[in-house]
């Protein structure tokens, strides 16, 4: 099993090569792309014409789950899902997959007729230990038995995000990770990775490539169950053994392990709080905090 998933990444990555030398460029104040060839996407690096031609022909569909329970839902997913019916692939066939903790009404919102809604309620009792565990848990369920079927590339991303310019097919790739808008700007040594050996989340120090952040992650539904699964017996490893660690840092260690074929940059998810600096051109998704 593993050594199919090393071939498909590597196969993916030397298609992502090929399709490079057409439809990115290079900016010379930024990380462009990985020691793995893997591009990193800025305002200024790709040719959304050419990429538009390239999915339009491919017929694509693109998912996007939010989860949102308590206050999440009240203070956040109504502006989330009325600005990603405006900025998230205009154009393309999106499914919107709302996961939440009770009934509740759709804002009320001028969408495209390509975009479609599902709105799955989790009972409570799910909820109330980990978050993150039961999303993940939830997520993993839904992609067997119906996301798979669906959409062709898939995005799940956090209730406190707001959308403020065009989140396009620029992003789409067999695993997509974000990069953290904080920590981009330090040094590998000085990320917050998971530094205990006995944690199944643990990098030891002087490895690592970037921060990945937890507000966004995407891919073919297969690689993001991969990724479910991965995180899922991480959590179960570090419970049996006395340990907790974050989502975030079984993330990072997941893409440590399991290279992204395609990073966002920091524009992709900006926390507003921060001056902005001047390799940020764009801000296309505002991050705002949550209580936890």
């Amino acid at each position: 099993m593993h050594a199919k998933k090393r071939m498909l990444m590597l196969i993916s990555c030397l298609f992502l090569l090929m399709m490079a030398k057409v439809y990115f460029r290079r900016r010379m104040d930024v990380i462009t792309i990985t020691d793995w060839l893997a591009p990193v996407i800025w305002e200024g690096t790709f040719d959304r014409e050419a990429l538009e031609k390239h999915y339009r022909k491919q017929n694509t569909t693109v998912g996007l789950a939010v989860f949102a329970v308590g206050s999440l839902t009240d203070q956040y997913l109504d502006p989330f899902l009325q600005s990603a019916s405006k900025f998230f692939m205009p154009g393309y066939r999106v499914i919107f997959y709302v996961m939440v903790d009770r009934h509740l009404q759709l804002p009320d919102m001028d969408h495209s007729p390509l975009h479609s809604f599902q709105v799955h309620v989790i009972g409570e009792e799910r909820w109330w230990n980990n978050f993150d565990l039961m999303r993940m848990k939830v997520l993993a369920e839904h992609i067997r038995k119906h996301i798979k079927h669906e959409v062709d590339f898939l995005f799940i991303m956090s209730a406190n995000l707001v959308f403020q310019n065009e989140f396009g097919v620029e992003t789409l790739s067999t695993s997509v990770a974000q990069l953290h808008a904080w920590w981009y700007f330090w040094k590998t040594k000085d990320l917050p990775y998971e530094r205990r050996p006995t944690s199944a989340a643990y990098i030891p120090f002087g490895l690592g490539d970037f921060y990945y952040a937890d507000t966004i992650i995407g891919g073919v539904p297969f690689q993001i169950l991969d990724f479910t699964q991965e995180y899922l017996k991480g959590v179960v490893w570090d419970a049996e053994n006395g340990l907790n660690s974050t989502y975030e840092k079984y993330l990072n260690k997941y893409f440590f392990l399991n290279k992204p074929t395609k990073l966002l940059s920091p524009e992709y998810s900006w926390d507003p709080t921060f001056n902005i600096p001047r390799q940020v051109w764009y801000m296309k998704i505002a991050q705002y905090p949550t209580d936890s």
